[in-house]
């Protein structure tokens, strides 16, 4: 739909909230006479001209990752709703060939994990994506027929490397007259450690930008350790952009195995000149630095990681970019970095235009069990007690969500800094209290026992309950020992997200509920011939070497013979949290087993899950993430599935939706999944509508 002018947006945005409860509720609609005429003018301004929202507010195209700026993964849009939902049909696929096109390279290693985005009619009106292999497409939306490509020419490395691209963000440049090149722009971070700028409209490079189009960050990554080795760092999640500065944070692939990481820069550079603006060092080193008094009396150590390597947020209102940080290196072993590592495993707010620190919240403290903040911190104003308060919404691997104010960082609902064990491995240093938010309770499981041991057979029960009791286990941050530690789950929250209903308060997100086990061992009790293997130190692999320690690890999720979780199911949830008064308002299976389970039993136990839901102005939900080969809808209101369909494979990425020319599409990348689906990867883009008339 195309603006219709300030006045209208205004307008819209005003009264769109209420819009949404009226429809919804049609008692609450007729409880006010006045309330009804003003809800009736309304449907008709919206019928008549569209509306479409600016800033952060909800809009009914998808031109950022995340639907917004904010992460919300929320649509306005209601022509798909519960009425209809549930005869949705393929309206299109495309193949983007990136498996075909590497055949020497295994399938295996390419993520398809991307979520599109729709640029507005004056960039083209493309739908646009990235591949594993860093190839940018853009689509027709309405037939999905390719429009034009670029590829990049990346440098591939050696072969074992794994390759995704989870999406790319799109900049249009205010300055530049209208229908000048590169006016409006796409930026991706690249495998082989380029920023690349391409003119939204035609695939062509912006050769205003860095070199011909591209910022070589390589020399910069070598600059502070000196011992890189290609592959050890790489761009996957979209960059963000605050004003005229493009944002990319970075994977760090080195954390497993070492002890002596990359520094986990974010670095931001121009958007018109690719020219370095800032950067910003997740890891507290300097005595000047005035966090230092806050931490413990070791002096920081010379370490690296914390990097951001999922999705980052943005309020342009305000000039914030916001950071959900990684571990320290290495993820299981943290003698070398005594305190709290500031400002690892933290939601860190930033000056956008700067990189000046505004406000950080540190969600762990010294952490040595890999869980790095793994979600976009989603930025939404929440009602409660009658106020709206601008929020951050921070999802962590341990099914805790904390919700704090956007301007300050100081908690909505009160955390609490709860006693833990610290007994870990000799020197190690643990933090004795972890922070706790008292509400929203926890997703999933906080704890395990023997007791909680499950099986299919009175056999694989008992084999379960004997291996949480050989090991160490209890409560959350149980460190990992010698012994073993038995986790109460592995990723419970990832990278996928949640999704926010701004009418409802309703948060949304999907669940892994398997526990997972960390062992670590003397490198002398440990047959060298392991330590050599291509999956040493990789989930459920033999012991790997973290290099600079006299250890390794072994970690992975807890299983019995059988291949099932040592837990009962459901094993996957799609799980509700009403934000309002902090209370989980439904939870439901999500997944079924017939394409993971012997002799295809369609048991309704949930999956393994990667990628996230969204949210439609109608109150639907919408998820792929599971590894059944399905694409789901759901009733926000009361968690009830109204529409299933399958896919090409398993579809574990995060979806979008977008209208054009009147009609109503939902988009999800179908491509399996390296861990959770790796027996049947592809490389298709599925699009759902409504039958045409």
């Amino acid at each position: 739909m195309k603006h219709k002018g300030a006045a209208l947006r205004s307008l819209g945005q005003l009264y769109y909230p209420c819009l949404v409860k009226c429809v919804r509720n049609p008692e609450r609609r007729h409880n006010n006479e006045k309330r009804g005429a003003m809800t009736k003018f309304i449907i008709i301004i919206f019928m008549l001209f569209g509306w479409v929202a600016s800033g952060t507010a909800w809009a009914q195209s998808w031109s950022v990752y995340g639907g917004d700026d904010g992460g919300s993964h929320y649509s306005s849009l209601t022509q798909i709703n519960r009425d209809n939902v549930a005869d949705l049909e393929l309206a299109w696929s495309y193949q983007t060939g990136h498996i075909a096109r590497y055949p020497k390279r295994p399938s295996f290693f390419a993520g398809f994990h991307v979520t599109p985005l729709l640029l507005p009619e004056q960039a083209g009106r493309s739908l646009v994506l990235c591949t594993a292999y860093n190839r940018i497409i853009a689509l027709d939306p309405t037939t999905g027929e390719e429009r034009w490509s670029f590829d990049p020419e990346m440098e591939l490395g050696p072969i074992g490397l794994r390759f995704n691209c989870r999406g790319i963000a799109y900049w249009k440049d205010g300055e530049a007259s209208d229908g000048a090149a590169c006016q409006h722009r796409l930026f991706m971070g690249t495998r082989d450690l380029r920023l690349v700028a391409v003119d939204a409209r035609n695939g062509e490079r912006c050769h205003s930008f860095g070199d011909n189009g591209e910022v070589n960050i390589l020399p910069m990554v070598v600059e502070s350790y000196p011992q890189f080795k290609r592959g050890q760092v790489h761009f996957s999640s979209p960059p963000a952009i605050v004003g005229d500065v493009v944002i990319l944070g970075s994977s760090d692939n080195t954390k497993f195995k070492s002890a002596i990481n990359p520094i986990g820069y974010v670095r931001a550079f121009d958007a018109r000149t690719g020219a370095l603006r800032w950067r910003f060092d997740p890891i507290l080193r300097s005595s000047s630095d005035p966090e230092t008094e806050k931490q413990t009396e070791d002096a920081p150590a010379p370490i690296g990681s914390a990097n951001v390597w999922s999705m980052m947020s943005v309020d342009a209102e305000r000039d914030l970019v916001f950071l959900p940080t990684a571990t320290a290196g290495a993820n299981f072993y943290g003698v070398h970095r005594p305190g709290d590592n500031r400002y690892a495993n933290s939601v860190v707010a930033l000056k956008g235009s700067t990189g000046e620190m505004v406000w950080h919240f540190q969600t762990l403290h010294h952490d040595v069990w890999d869980d790095d903040l793994p979600a976009q911190p989603i930025l939404v104003d929440l009602e409660k007690d009658g106020q709206k308060i601008p929020v951050v919404i921070q999802l962590t691997k341990q099914s805790l969500i904390f919700v704090l104010h956007r301007e300050t960082g100081e908690p909505i609902y009160p955390v609490e800094e709860r006693p833990v064990p610290t007994d870990g491995i000799p020197g190690e240093v643990l933090s004795p209290t972890q922070p706790f938010p008292t509400a929203p309770p926890a997703l999933g499981s906080t704890s395990i026992s023997p007791d909680d041991a499950w099986g299919l057979t009175l056999w694989d029960k008992a084999e379960c309950r004997q291996k949480i009791a050989d090991w160490r286990s209890g409560d959350l941050y149980t460190p990992p020992t010698l012994q073993g530690t038995i986790t109460p789950g592995i990723s419970q929250l990832n990278w996928g997200g949640a999704a926010f209903d701004p009418a409802s308060n309703i948060l949304v997100a999907p669940l892994s509920r398997v526990p997972g086990y960390i062992r670590l061992i003397p490198l002398s009790e440990v047959d060298p011939d392991l330590l050599k293997g291509r999956t040493a130190g990789l989930p459920s692999g033999p012991p790997g070497r973290i290099e600079g320690t006299e250890y390794a690890a072994e970690f992975g999720p807890l299983l019995s013979s059988f291949g099932v979780p040592c837990t009962a199911p459901p094993w996957g949830e799609l799980v509700a949290v009403d934000l309002g008064d902090a209370t989980i308002k439904w939870r439901v299976p999500l997944g079924t087993l017939d394409k993971v389970a012997p002799f295809g039993m369609p048991l309704n136990w949930g999956t393994a899950l990667a990628g996230g839901p969204i949210i439609t102005g109608s109150g639907l939900i919408f998820i792929g993430a599971t590894a059944d080969e399905k694409f789901r809808a759901f009733d926000l209101e009361t968690g009830k599935e109204l529409w299933k369909i399958s896919t090409p494979t398993a579809s574990m990425a995060t979806p979008m939706t977008y209208e054009v020319d009147g009609r109503q599409f939902v988009v999800i990348a179908s491509g399996g999944h390296m861990w959770s689906y790796p027996q049947k990867i592809a490389d298709y883009l599925v699009a759902y509508a409504l039958p045409e008339n």
